[in-house]
């Protein structure tokens, strides 16, 4: 399945690979979502943003911010370029003034059902080897599978995640930031990158 010299007396390790599985598709749909949204406000970051803002009331920044994992910095740059075109509109939260709701415009949901029609044709293409009933059995399970995985860590330190699936060796405590780890505050940003 994987290349050339696959034989099917002796299967492929990467064919049980989940790792593998789910890079391919994810590889598969960022070219085609980025096709898609190649116009839109922010590209596949700001339409996710969109959505996030879309369904029920208006909710702050950080709601949406840890919501799809990104940093708030990150996710004000996002919210500005939706709020150039008229998509989405900040206001003062009246619970808390200090912090700004994020209303989605007339505008902002226009364009969101054109994009997530466009979408929705990406993914039935990537899911066009199954039948309808596997493609929903497929997105049912993904999406408990997503869901569980978010509740139980929003990924807030990756290198803590690999650290509990597949422990390795003790950390040296003479490094600065591995006894911050261990203790469970957040890692500097070079210790998440060498997760």
């Amino acid at each position: 399945m994987t290349g050339a010299t696959h034989r099917p007396d002796r299967p492929d390790p990467l064919d049980d690979d989940l790792g593998w599985m789910l890079g391919i598709v994810f590889r598969g749909y960022v070219r085609a979502a980025d096709h898609a949204l190649t116009d839109f406000p922010g590209g596949p970051r700001g339409y996710q943003v969109l959505t996030a803002a879309i369904n029920g009331p208006a909710r702050n920044q950080g709601a949406i911010a840890e919501e799809l994992g990104l940093d708030r910095t990150v996710l004000t740059y996002l919210i500005d370029d939706l709020e150039r075109p008229g998509f989405v509109a900040r206001r003062a939260d009246p619970a808390d003034r200090r912090n700004r709701l994020i209303d989605v415009t007339d505008a902002g949901r226009a364009a969101w059902e054109k994009r997530r029609s466009a979408l929705r044709q990406v993914e039935s293409h990537l899911l066009g080897a199954l039948t309808p009933a596997d493609a929903a059995t497929l997105r049912a399970l993904l999406q408990r599978v997503a869901c569980s995985a978010q509740a139980a860590d929003p990924l807030r330190d990756l290198c803590e995640v690999v650290t509990q699936v597949h422990p390795g060796p003790a950390v040296p405590t003479d490094r600065p930031d591995a006894a911050s780890s261990r203790a469970g505050r957040t890692s500097t940003p070079r210790a998440r990158r060498r997760g």
